[in-house]
């Protein structure tokens, strides 16, 4: 198996994919990205970088011979007057610049192109490790019932018409009505949101009502930045008063797998995968 350089954001998605590398076998180095990157990842072969320095990054990935890189984790949009760039990332900043004018896709894509300029692959977490993403149809014991096609169909159409804006890649949607869009607050305070909602617009705790989909932006870099829940997120959900969650089968990460579905399946919310758009 080729090196996988891991380049580290915050979360947990970076510890999954470290710790699944250590599992199988695979020789892997982690750039952890100062201010993000979560404490766990010392304890993997690697070095620390700032967001801008490009260069240090690139020399260590290619000093340990990695081959394959892969971006993992939350990175909040950086102020790109303040970064303090190496020399390698001010000759990218002008670019930077200009891509980040486009939204979060075109930085990220713009990201992406300068690794593979400098030549190395480019891996999705979902290619580093299969089993992270959702399958088709139910994952647990629940599945949604015929009443909830409606709004499982609501809220991945306003899932993916925020995410045709770059705005985000979650909605709410309850007997037809669209409770909540994701923006940058990101999913969970989107869900809490929800949650506050007047008890009439909602379900709960026994009377759930109500689906979260989460799917990718149309045309976006599916090697990074996939959506993503996990057990907090199932938690939100519940206390939101929602019936499950939907995304898109191959397009959606599902960290702390396991606990997740164990949650789910607790809670008595389901989990369900379905084609992605076209």
């Amino acid at each position: 198996m080729r090196k996988l350089g891991l380049i580290a954001g915050g979360g947990d998605l970076p510890i999954t994919l470290a710790t699944h590398c250590r599992q199988v076998g695979r020789p892997l180095f982690v750039i952890r990205l100062a201010g993000f990157a979560a404490p766990e990842l010392a304890a993997f072969e690697g070095v620390g970088a700032g967001l801008a320095e490009l260069g240090k990054g690139i020399n260590a990935l290619r000093r340990a011979g990695c081959a394959a890189v892969c971006f993992a984790g939350k990175v909040d949009r950086p102020d790109l007057g303040r970064l303090k760039p190496d020399l390698r990332g001010l000759k990218a900043l002008p670019g930077a610049i200009a891509a980040a004018r486009r939204g979060d896709d075109g930085l990220l894509s713009f990201l992406l192109r300068e690794f593979e300029s400098e030549g190395f692959v480019i891996e999705g977490a979902h290619q580093v490790m299969a089993t992270l993403t959702i399958p088709a149809g139910p994952l647990g014991r629940h599945a949604p019932m015929e009443r909830q096609g409606g709004d499982i169909l609501r809220a991945l159409e306003a899932a993916r018409a925020i995410g045709r804006l770059d705005a985000g890649q979650a909605a709410v949607a309850c007997e037809g009505l669209i409770l909540a869009l994701e923006a940058q607050e990101g999913t969970d305070a989107m869900l809490e949101r929800v949650a506050s909602l007047p008890r009439a617009l909602r379900g709960a705790r026994g009377d759930p009502r109500g689906v979260l989909a989460k799917a990718c932006k149309p045309g976006q870099e599916l090697r990074v930045d996939l959506p993503t829940i996990g057990p907090r997120t199932v938690h939100l959900a519940a206390a939101a008063g929602l019936c499950g969650l939907v995304g898109e089968v191959g397009r959606l990460l599902i960290l702390e797998r396991l606990e997740t579905v164990r949650l789910a399946d607790e809670l008595g919310l389901f989990l369900f995968g379905v084609p992605p758009a076209p």
